[in-house]
Formats: C-alpha cells, structure tokens, sequence
C-alpha cells in the first residue's frame, strides 16, 4: 500500500503522543520463536527497534533460541531431553547454549541491526556478571535459577546510545555456565532496569479466552486477575510460566508487559506507537485505559 505523503505525515502525528510517551524510557523487547526464525520477520523486527532507538526510545533486546539449540545438538547427536518444559543441560549441552546463544544468535542480531542504520552491542548473561545463577534443580544439570541481576553493563551500553543485545546465558562465581530460561531473565531485566514497558513476542496473537477463537483475545489483565484464568484454564500449558513471568515483572515494578505476535509484521510498532495494539496487556490493577 502506496501512503500519499499527507498520510505519512498524518501517521507521524497519531504517532507523536506514543513517541513522547516513550522517548527516553527503557523498553525491554523479549525476542524468540517463530518471529526470530523467519527471515523477513527478522528484518522487520530489527528495523522497528532501530526505528524506536532512532526517536529517543532505549531498547533493550534480550533473545533466547531453543530452536537453534535443538538444531546444534541434533548436529552433533545430543537428544534434547526436556522435563517440566526446561531442557536438561549437562556440561557439553551448557557449552553448545553458550556457543549458540553468546555466539551465532547474537552477534548475527547485532550485525542485523547494525546494517539497518542502528548502533548495537552484544552482551551476555556472563559479561560483568550480568545474570548470577544458580542450579535450579539438581536432575536439570546446569539450568540456572537466577540469584542477581548486575544492570550496570547495560545502562553504560544504552548511556552510550547503542542497542544492547542480551543472551541469557548465566554464570557463578566458580566460572559455571547456566542455560536460563529468556522470559525469566528478560522480566528480572526490565525488573532492575525499571523497565516502562517489557514486550514478550511469542507464536500466538495474545490470551484468548478461546484458544480456537482469535475475536476472543483479552487485552488487559491486571495481575490479580491472572490466577483466576489459570484455574479455568484460559491461560495454560506453555503460557503459564510466560504469563508468571509477566506478572512478576509487574509486581517487581514494571509499568507495563504485553504478549503480542511475533509473527505479525511491525508488531512492536503497532503495540508502542498506536491507541489499538495488539496483544494482551498485563497491569498492576484498575484500568490504565487502552495499549
């Protein structure tokens, strides 16, 4: 669709009271599954968070990559076991999460947005101590639960003007590597960075209340309402330990945590730069109005 150029420049001005809303606040964005594996939504992600950094927005990008993992283990003839929905990480699956999440997924994200006119750097869960962990369940090996969050790295990278790109591998004392789980990390991040807002790109367009019926999508739930749709199990399965993390985003002082497609192109402009958005919002409590 071809925008005359009075439409374009009516889009900037519905845009302009989101900008100044959002303009100079941190916005952490939650990157994975279908939208980081699919080429051209890659491409639109990346121009979006360049575009929002462009306008004064301090984005945060935290990634995960199951997929590519699984992908790198069945390469070299590990199984990937899985219990409780958390991968089982011995000492060479931790070496191959570091390989592929430190290494390959974030170096090719920061390449990514840096041929879009952005400025980025790489950081992982390791660098300044970033994300300290522990084990979190003997039989899971090296999945870390974590026990400190050091922000300081990435507030020095976002004063500096760049694009932090953070993969959430985490560490000890000791030197241990720990595979930790993105959504847990990305909450607790925007957590210490007293976040405006964290966005969750996920496969699904949001809470329905009927997981066959889009029309039924939920745009607000306040955290006192969520484990109410947990018992009727409007919100199940691999959702829980996603919306558990939003809410505890919340109540760790984050103004606002949305779940929105990933797979809907400029999906995060839509939700931060528009009165619609376009998944699911997740606020303390009363009404904070519309996205």
């Amino acid at each position: 669709m071809e925008l005359s150029n009075a439409q374009r420049a009516q889009v900037l001005i519905h845009a302009l009271p989101y900008i100044q809303k959002y303009t100079g606040k941190i916005l952490v964005v939650k990157y994975g599954g279908n939208a980081m594996i699919n080429e051209d939504l890659k491409q639109a992600v990346m121009g979006d968070l360049v575009l929002l950094s462009l306008i004064g927005v301090k984005v945060v990008l935290v990634h995960g990559g199951g997929p590519e993992i699984s992908d790198m283990l069945k390469r070299v003839g590990k199984e990937s076991k899985f219990v409780d929905g958390l991968r089982v990480t011995d000492k060479e699956t931790a070496d191959i999460v570091q390989m592929v999440l430190a290494g390959k997924l974030c170096k090719s994200l920061v390449s990514l947005l840096q041929s879009k006119g952005g400025k980025a750097i790489g950081l992982s869960g390791m660098d300044g101590y970033l994300i300290q962990a522990q084990p979190l369940r003997p039989e899971l090996g090296y999945v870390g639960e974590i026990t400190h969050i050091n922000v300081e790295p990435v507030l020095d990278v976002l004063e500096k003007g760049y694009i932090p790109v953070i993969s959430t591998v985490g560490c000890d004392a000791e030197g241990n590597v720990y595979n930790i789980n993105a959504d847990t990390a990305a909450a607790r991040i925007a957590a210490e960075l007293k976040a405006e807002s964290l966005i969750s790109m996920t496969d699904i367009c949001g809470i329905l209340r009927d997981k066959d019926d889009p029309s039924t999508l939920i745009s607000q739930i306040t955290v006192s309402e969520a484990p109410q749709l947990m018992r009727e199990g409007v919100i199940s399965g691999g959702m829980i330990p996603k919306v558990e993390c939003c809410i505890e985003a919340i109540r760790r002082g984050v103004s606002r945590v949305f779940i929105i497609d990933g797979r809907i192109p400029h999906a995060i402009l839509i939700e931060t730069l528009t009165d619609e958005g376009i998944g699911t919002m997740f606020v303390s409590g009363g009404n904070y109005g519309q996205h």
